[in-house]
């Protein structure tokens, strides 16, 4: 999306990071790989598999996709699957936070971003040594998860006062993320979102 170009975004970063992350859900985003085939290359990849049986064959053939196209991969919370296939990091959801600095010992060279509800969790995730967060929700969101939207100004002095680069979830897609170009944040993030806009 050409939006995520005009980002500006405030941090040059301790790891080269993408602009575009798309973060799988097993009942939003079924066929994950569908998807990922039809991404630019440079994107990222955030598999969040939730403890599914066919975790680590699907996590093995989103590697051989991401490694083929130049793209990044995260595991969303499983430290072991993301170690079994290679990932080149771990996403954290927020009530993980504490663990963030224990992997960032145990791999040096992984990305680890988190999930942040607030400037609070955003502020943790700096501290831990997280390399980005994601904040959500910053559009009303569809996700049973999504807490209350955060609007765009709110999330505009989230990204001012955060310790680290910081990426929009929630809501955002093609129509709402041009309301965040120039806002200083690393990326976007999104679900459907970019489900949609690459099938378009």
């Amino acid at each position: 999306m050409d939006v995520a170009a005009s980002l500006r975004p405030r941090f040059a970063g301790e790891k080269p990071l993408p602009r575009l992350l798309f973060v799988t859900d097993p009942a939003r985003t079924p066929d994950p790989a569908d998807t990922v085939r039809r991404l630019p290359p440079g994107c990222g990849v955030i598999y969040r598999a939730f403890g599914a049986p066919e975790a680590l064959a699907t996590a093995r053939s989103l590697r051989n996709l991401t490694a083929a196209r130049g793209m990044t991969l995260l595991i969303g919370a499983d430290e072991a699957l993301a170690a079994a296939c290679g990932a080149d990091g771990l996403h954290l959801p927020e009530r993980l936070l504490d663990t963030a600095a224990g992997v960032r010992l145990r791999h040096p060279d992984w990305i680890v971003t988190a999930a942040a509800h607030g400037l609070d969790a955003a502020r943790q995730a700096g501290a831990a040594g997280c390399h980005a967060a994601l904040v959500s929700a910053v559009f009303p969101s569809r996700s049973p998860s999504a807490g209350p939207a955060l609007g765009v100004a709110a999330f505009l002095a989230l990204v001012e006062a955060a310790p680290l680069p910081v990426y929009a979830l929630g809501g955002v897609n093609a129509r709402t993320a041009q309301r965040l170009s120039g806002s200083g944040a690393q990326g976007l993030a999104m679900v459907e979102g970019l489900v949609d806009a690459v099938r378009t």
